[in-house]
């Protein structure tokens, strides 16, 4: 498979977020699958590359030119896509991925996010969704989502189209069994946001 991480690039974090990054992506080159990330050499986007090619696996990093123009591309990425913007990039990184796995991360991490939990929910893929926390970092976020719900905000799949997993095992369990395919019904498209 092909794995898309989505994951910090901040360098202020812990360590702990540094070793988990590292810990993905000891855990995907050892299950023979290639990784699709941000193309970043630093903090954890690095920490996951860099760990898949020291196991033997394979990196394709796709990267807007404007960080490329800071210096923070991963020249070691067996394939480097250099895109137009950032728009692009998520494309491509979209397109180029079988499942999806998010580590704890800032802003650019959620909004990854949302936009592959958006396109789920709306039936627009099938492909894993799996966020691991094991520190529940994302608690927040899942509460706000459950008060949207509970609000009429969004559907009653909402959670169906995404995993919450605390451990490395249990997110690529996750990201390797089939997955369940929602459709939305008739009226629920306009009605409601996902």
């Amino acid at each position: 498979m092909h794995i898309c991480v989505f994951c910090s690039s901040s360098q202020r974090i812990e360590k702990k977020y540094l070793d988990l990054a590292d810990e993905v992506g000891t855990v995907l080159a050892a299950r023979g699958h290639t990784l699709v990330s941000g193309g970043a050499v630093v903090s954890c986007m690095g920490a996951v590359a860099r760990a898949v090619r020291r196991g033997g696996g394979r990196t394709i990093g796709v990267i807007p030119q404007m960080l490329v123009d800071i210096e923070v591309a991963d020249h070691d990425s067996d394939e480097l896509i250099v895109t137009s913007d950032m728009r692009e990039r998520k494309g491509v990184m979209d397109a180029r991925s079988d499942a999806f796995l998010v580590l704890p991360g800032g802003i650019g991490t959620l909004e990854e996010l949302f936009e592959i939990w958006t396109t789920r929910v709306l039936g627009a893929h099938h492909r894993p969704l799996v966020v691991l926390d094991p520190w529940g970092l994302y608690d927040p976020l899942r509460a706000l989502v459950q008060g949207m719900y509970e609000a009429g905000f969004t559907r009653p799949d909402v959670f169906d189209a995404i995993s919450w997993t605390t451990t490395v095992e249990e997110a690529f369990a996750h990201l390797e069994r089939p997955t369940v395919h929602l459709t939305p019904t008739a009226g629920e498209v306009g009605e409601a946001a996902p």
